[in-house]
């Protein structure tokens, strides 16, 4: 099981209790930013790009202690920036243990290793890292050589100490699905509990704009990797979600499921996406248009996302209906099964890997520089006989 029984337990209750009030709209997940400074610059972060005087600020311990009992998500994903430069974060993480959430504390684990000392081991506590492939990809997507060693070492102290640690992976269109595998295995050899694993988000003040993925690309780019995925690799996501990510499940974003509070407020409408901010959560819920947002939406941004924060809860949501647990047993059942591709599926793979091949010929490996792409009628051509293809095998299940 990828994650205690205790904590599935909550979960389902959780989720459970919210359907039987009847509420469409609830919170899975707090996403909880009590600052964006970091000691990173990752070349698909979109969180630190504030000026200075925005960078200093933090959310004390009490704000984020009385957000996460307003919320009252079960789950808090503690992100940034960079959550260990924060000075409270052991109180705040205390605070959440006494409240019953179960928190994933995300990091680049730079500071993690002298950090442990100031916290105990605990199940509803786990140490997220951020750890973006082996070596020179994660090296390279962080823009700082040294840092998936430092990872490294601190990951596998904290589980000598007993600490429960996953990773979380962001890929984009540069992903060797062969690197990816090897460093899958990696993981699992290292003792990490389980991986998590998304496209990355288009943010718009990113340092790299060239490095992310339209949507059939991300559908791809998945299936190429996790289809026929090995028994030995554990993931922190609902087999619906990584259904999902392959392009087996349709769903719409669900961006009420991961609310986010930060600095400035409860951020309107989720944590990818800063239209505003609130004061009271309730606000948050009752003033947000949500109809816009989401591929149902009218909102161009979220066209191309398919990243966990939007679409995990729409999954887990669904696993607690009849459709969605049938759903969740045929992933299931053909999580580690060989998938086929179609002509179209390979072609628009081999042009994926081609783009990521010229980009690094014509960057040395670097990620400073715009990538070479096929001519957009092309591209555009086999992006829309992959979505009509996919359709028809979707209304084929249907009947």
């Amino acid at each position: 099981m990828a994650v205690p029984f205790s904590q599935a337990w909550t979960v389902a209750t959780y989720v459970l209790g919210q359907k039987m009030r009847g509420r469409k709209r609830y919170p899975l997940v707090l996403m909880l930013e009590p600052l964006f400074r970091c000691n990173l610059a990752c070349e698909g972060c979109g969180k630190i790009q504030f000026p200075e005087h925005i960078l200093k600020k933090r959310v004390s311990a009490e704000k984020a202690l009385a957000a996460a009992e307003e919320c009252g998500a079960p789950i808090v994903s503690i992100a940034g920036g960079e959550p260990l430069i924060h000075p409270e974060m052991d109180q705040i993480v205390e605070g959440l243990i006494k409240q019953g959430r179960y928190i994933y504390l995300c990091t680049n684990a730079l500071l993690l290793e002298r950090a442990l000392k100031k916290f105990k081991p605990h199940k509803q506590l786990t140490f997220s890292v951020h750890m973006d492939g082996l070596k020179e990809e994660h090296d390279r997507s962080v823009s700082r050589d040294g840092t998936f060693d430092t990872a490294l070492k601190a990951i596998k102290k904290a589980v000598d100490m007993g600490f429960r640690v996953t990773t979380n992976t962001t890929l984009f269109n540069n992903a060797n699905p062969e690197r990816v595998h090897e460093f899958f295995d990696l993981m699992m050899e290292v003792g990490v509990e389980s991986m998590m694993t998304s496209p990355g988000y288009p943010y718009e003040k990113a340092p790299d704009q060239e490095i992310f993925l339209e949507r059939d690309r991300t559908k791809v780019l998945f299936k190429k990797i996790l289809g026929g995925a090995k028994k030995e690799w554990r993931f922190n996501h609902s087999p619906n979600f990584l259904a999902f990510l392959k392009g087996d499940i349709d769903y719409d974003c669900t961006p009420w499921g991961n609310p986010t509070y930060n600095v400035f407020g409860w951020q309107k409408p989720c944590y990818l996406l800063g239209d505003g901010y609130t004061k009271t959560f309730k606000q948050l819920m009752e003033t947000t248009e949500w109809k816009r947002f989401g591929q149902h939406g009218t909102d161009e941004r979220c066209k191309d996302c398919m990243v966990h924060c939007g679409y995990e809860a729409s999954a887990v949501d669904d696993s607690f209906s009849l459709g969605g647990a049938i759903r969740m047993w045929k992933a299931n059942k053909g999580m580690h099964k060989p998938v086929t591709f179609t002509d179209d599926e390979e072609r628009l793979y081999a042009q994926l890997r081609a783009d990521a091949k010229k980009r690094e010929e014509s960057c040395g490996a670097s990620s400073c520089c715009s990538s070479s792409k096929e001519p957009a009628t092309v591209r555009d051509e086999l992006l829309e006989n992959v979505a009509a293809n996919r359709a028809t095998r979707q209304v084929q299940r249907e009947v």
